[in-house]
């Protein structure tokens, strides 16, 4: 059996290589044509068909994925190479100073697999490193943002590497063919890149790389014109040579811990850059690890994500468990919304108590996702009354604690950007996959010669205990992963794949992945209509945030009468307010599969099929 998966390994590999070669000659059709006319790469939000399929926020990372996918690699290779043209074409959002987590149906042994590739705080960082000395509070959060100080190890080139060793066909270095080519030959500017380089603007300008890469002659890129990363394509080429080593045993390595120690200020510069902790030895001694799943059901379906470090998937599953407790109907929209609301707004609660990496505190992620506790919080909603925000937590390991109405802690911060994707193949492999590097352009530091931006991961972590005398699973720790809200998700139906879904934003991740399963679910929403309804996201604070098309809605008025509050959500990844950027996939009747990405947000995403149906 394993000389036939070598025999097939190889053919893919070889075949795949050869496709490579032809897309990068031009050969591959309408799509090379179009770029050397200067235009990139067609955009669809809905693509129907069979044979596999990609959707991303980008169309140079859904075609590098489904290049993948149409010369015999499956789904995991597919992310991969999705992943690393993202990192090219999206690098404000992810690459290879991030990190993130990968859901992995695997369809031959009908089991969801993960790995947990999140960024590690250095050895040297401790329960206060992001307090003041001299007075014991918190630094600022935005001197904290743009630092060496917030940076965590990387995670995603190990990721990608053991995702490819464990469950793929092809090697790392044909898996970054795609990206390496995009980030050599350029990429055409569309109006997000700008405008996402316009808002970091002022941050960048304070580290000189940072300038140099993303100001192009000091001036904003323009709209059209085509953007080259050489320096990031010589990084990928090194990493398709020598392997991830580079970074965590090599000189790629040694220049990330460089420009952490001695951020490359800019003359002139804002600011002076707090250095980081990060020595080459916490690059050496990181680890992507293999977790258990989160699971739920929810009416007959089988719900799995990323259990923690991340909060995603315990606290979208708290929140089904709860909604489980009542009827959604279509019929009453805004009583279905009132009550995701509610359920959001708890299981919140729940998670700013509850949940850190795993290593470090005993997380009570089983109860958590107990039927009768979500039973116990559900008592909590009213149908003609909004909660109040800050709630209280309850304890799930003691069953009956969750009927009290008590006031909690604020939600902390969190940044709002990071980037997702989804995969299925021929054979019924499905990966969702997110990855990030924190804020939109990270920590706004680019490592000198090597073409990524380092994170600012570790803002992530409370920088003090949310909670007076209470146990806050989420401070600084060496080598502690912080909480983070990424939610991929895979909806199985009796043991088959039905939906993978995920999506960026920071804490709203976990809101966007929830309100689009009860729009599909509960609302029978199609699911491109499901992912481009308005959407609402409630952290257990105040006021709820919402999309502009949300607030001049009829069901706002009725929501408006049972105490909700509503405010614009921020601008997070354009100059538009807006919640979340859904990439998702489901699978259709007679081997149909139909990829569907936002068809506005972030500019509109890309969904691609191998073979579509016309």
């Amino acid at each position: 059996m394993a000389v036939r998966r070598a025999a097939v390994a190889a053919a893919s590999a070889a075949a795949l290589s050869l496709s490579l070669l032809a897309t990068s000659c031009g050969v591959n059709g309408t799509a090379s044509a179009a770029e050397a006319k200067g235009r990139p790469p067609a955009k669809k939000a809905v693509a129907t068909g069979s044979g596999g399929a990609v959707s991303s926020v980008n169309p140079y990372a859904s075609r590098a994925g489904i290049e993948v996918l149409r010369k015999g690699g499956n789904a995991v290779d597919a992310a991969v190479a999705t992943a690393a043209a993202l990192g090219v074409v999206e690098p404000y959002s992810a690459g290879v100073g991030g990190g993130g987590y990968m859901v992995y149906y695997d369809a031959k042994a009908k089991k969801v697999r993960t790995i947990d590739g999140r960024e590690t705080a250095p050895r040297r960082m401790r329960s206060d490193s992001f307090l003041d000395r001299s007075t014991g509070k918190p630094l600022p959060t935005g001197e904290v943002i743009n630092s060496g100080l917030s940076v965590g190890i990387p995670g995603t080139p190990a990721t990608w590497d053991k995702a490819l060793k464990d469950w793929g066909t092809v090697p790392l270095a044909k898996a970054l063919r795609p990206a390496t080519r995009i980030a050599r030959d350029g990429f055409v500017v569309n109006d997000e890149f700008r405008a996402q380089t316009e808002m970091n603007e002022k941050r960048f300008r304070d580290f000189k790389s940072t300038t140099d890469l993303f100001l192009p002659k000091g001036k904003l890129p323009v709209v059209g014109s085509r953007f080259r990363n050489p320096d990031l394509a010589r990084t990928y080429r090194q990493l398709a040579r020598e392997g991830v080593g580079a970074l965590y045993h090599g000189d790629v390595g040694r220049d990330v811990v460089r420009t952490v120690q001695k951020p490359p200020m800019a003359a002139g510069a804002s600011h002076k850059a707090r250095p980081g902790l990060m020595k080459t030895q916490d690059l050496a001694d990181y680890k992507p690890l293999r977790r258990e799943p989160t699971r739920t059901t929810y009416h007959g379906l089988d719900v799995y994500s990323m259990a923690p470090s991340s909060s995603g998937g315990t606290t979208v599953g708290e929140a089904l468990n709860i909604l489980e407790n009542f009827h959604l109907s279509k019929a009453d929209k805004a009583q279905a919304l009132h009550h995701y609301l509610e359920a959001s707004r708890i299981s919140f609660a729940d998670r700013n108590r509850w949940v850190g990496d795993p290593a470090f505190s005993d997380v009570p992620t089983k109860q958590l996702l107990g039927k009768d506790f979500a039973k116990d919080r559900s008592c909590l909603i009213r149908s003609d009354k909004a909660l109040t925000s800050p709630l209280a937590p309850a304890d799930p390991r003691h069953p009956g604690s969750g009927c009290a109405h008590k006031t909690g802690s604020k939600q902390p911060h969190e940044g709002p950007s990071t980037t997702h994707l989804v995969t299925a193949d021929r054979w019924g492999n499905v990966v969702s996959y997110t990855l990030t590097i924190e804020q939109t352009g990270g920590s706004a530091i680019t490592v000198p010669g090597r073409g990524f931006l380092l994170n600012n991961e570790l803002t992530d972590f409370d920088f003090a205990p949310l909670t007076k005398g209470t146990p806050d699973p989420n401070l600084p720790g060496p080598g502690k992963r912080p909480r983070s809200s990424m939610s991929p998700t895979i909806v199985l139906r009796d043991g088959k794949p039905m939906i993978a879904v995920g999506s960026p934003g920071g804490a709203t991740i976990i809101t966007t992945v929830l309100q689009t399963l009860v729009n599909r679910l509960d609302l029978g929403m199609p699911l491109p209509a499901a992912v481009a309804a308005p959407r609402l996201s409630q952290r257990n604070q105040t006021a709820t945030e919402a999309e502009p098309a949300f607030l001049s809605s009829p069901e706002r008025k009725k929501l408006d009468g049972m105490g909700h509050h509503f405010v614009l959500a921020p601008k997070a990844f354009t100059p538009s307010p807006e919640i979340g950027a859904v990439a998702a996939l489901e699978f259709l009747p007679h081997g149909k599969l139909s990829a569907v990405a936002e068809p506005k947000r972030r500019g509109g995403g890309s969904a691609m099929v191998l073979k579509e149906s016309r």
